[in-house]
């Protein structure tokens, strides 16, 4: 579980297009959230039974037209400590250069799998050229064309052979897991510590921690989870921590092996563009989510109507998914500290909610018949019948239509917020599917 394949490599190599090759392999259950900012740069990828995230590092700089060797070098950094295998795209075209060299020195020193991976190989003249690309030091240049996918399959094939063999801890399937995700100094640890108490220092002395998702099992006060960490011991001094794109690199792992998603913000600076991408990173992972306004001992005015416009202002930047617990918190003096472990223990509730479909039917025809899906080009969109799928990862339900492809987005919003109104679906997304009769 949890294996992440990082791209890097300078501008213009042609990374956006491998990734996007990798990814859309992947059929619809990733949603296309409108308004995600930076999903061109996370995705999922299968290939042989075997499933992995896809990260390209250089779509998380801000200002990616200058990026000068600095850039590309955190980046690689990056990808080091983040990733199982690194793909270094090179391309053919314009053979090697200066800032290649650069990225190979730094990845020579990687313990990683690193494969160069020759782009823009269009013809087979061009594979002779890749041949300089030895001269990188980092073993066979792999020949593909991500525009045309020639070479892709192979790649792939080679990717899914090194990935370590899955050594997965033994964790009880019932227990629900949960991950506290937020930027920098939000105070991710601080809360963790105020949850584990001062005994987390001895959990994860285990050595070779530091890679996959260790999880701390808290049993008391009549709590039963897993806090999933991942960042495990990690040495400070490589990266400047305040790289703010990190942060979402970062917390992959944690998103992708938990449950439920304890979003941490900062009381004093409000919702950032940072909140946003991790946000968008749980909801593509369709985990549940709480929400927790971290330091709200330090807010001045502490009124019930300026909790209301924060939560307000949060429910706006991360709408249309507005239906999720929000809890003002402060780590360091513990207020509200087990608020937060009930709503997170709600939402896991929620997620395994499963309606009878007489109930969905009862509840929801009569409602569908006064409000029905607006008609599209003379035709009447008639509803049926509706039932809840089983043994999904959240709820999700299929509406049996008779001209599905005509219910479009907003009415599905429609269903999904009267569906909410009536049963306790708080915190967890929800599916809802139109499928023909």
């Amino acid at each position: 579980m949890g294996n992440l394949v990082a791209i890097v490599g300078r501008p213009n190599v042609g990374k956006s297009t491998l990734f996007n090759r990798l990814t859309k392999t992947r059929h619809a259950i990733v949603n296309e959230q409108a308004g995600t900012t930076r999903d061109r740069q996370y995705g999922k990828s299968e290939w042989l039974g075997k499933e992995f995230s896809v990260v390209d590092t250089g779509g998380w700089v801000v200002n990616s037209d200058d990026i000068f060797e600095g850039e590309i070098r955190k980046q690689v950094i990056l990808a080091m400590d983040e990733a199982d295998v690194i793909l270094f795209v090179v391309d053919v075209v314009n053979g090697v250069t200066d800032l290649d060299m650069e990225v190979a020195s730094i990845l020579r020193r990687s313990k990683k799998p690193v494969l160069v991976v020759a782009n823009k190989t269009d013809n087979n003249d061009l594979q002779y050229n890749s041949a300089e690309f030895y001269s990188l030091g980092l073993g066979d240049p792999y020949c593909i064309s991500a525009l045309s996918g020639s070479g892709t399959g192979d790649l792939l094939d080679l990717i899914v052979s090194k990935f370590n063999k899955d050594t997965d801890e033994i964790v009880e399937e019932e227990i629900p897991k949960f991950a506290v995700v937020g930027r920098p100094n939000a105070g991710k640890s601080s809360i963790v510590n105020a949850f584990i108490g001062e005994e987390r220092n001895i959990v994860t002395e285990i050595a070779g921690t530091t890679r996959d998702s260790i999880y701390t099992r808290y049993d008391k006060f009549g709590f039963d989870f897993y806090l999933v960490d991942t960042a495990g011991i990690r040495k400070k001094n490589k990266v400047n921590e305040d790289l703010e794109y990190y942060s979402v690199v970062r917390s992959i792992r944690s998103i992708e092996n938990s449950d439920v998603c304890i979003l941490m913000l900062d009381a004093t600076r409000g919702v950032e563009s940072q909140d946003l991408n991790i946000f968008s990173l749980i909801q593509r992972n369709q985990k549940g989510l709480v929400v927790v306004v971290n330091k709200w001992d330090l807010v001045e005015e502490k009124t019930t109507k300026v909790m209301k416009t924060f939560e307000e202002a949060i429910r706006n930047r991360f709408a249309p998914f507005t239906d999720f617990p929000i809890i003002f918190a402060s780590a360091l003096t513990k207020q509200r500290i087990f608020r937060v472990l009930e709503a997170a223990k709600d939402v896991f509730q929620s997620r395994t909610t499963r309606i009878p479909t007489a109930r969905l039917n009862e509840e929801l025809l009569p409602l569908i018949e006064a409000y029905p899906p607006p008609s599209n080009k003379g035709k009447y969109i008639k509803i049926k019948y509706i039932t809840q799928l089983p043994n999904t990862q959240v709820p999700s339900f299929v509406f049996f239509a008779n001209l599905p492809q005509y219910v479009k987005e907003p009415y599905k919003r429609f269903l999904e917020n009267k569906m909410r109104e009536r049963w306790k679906l708080c915190g967890t997304p929800v599916n809802i599917f139109i499928r023909q009769k």
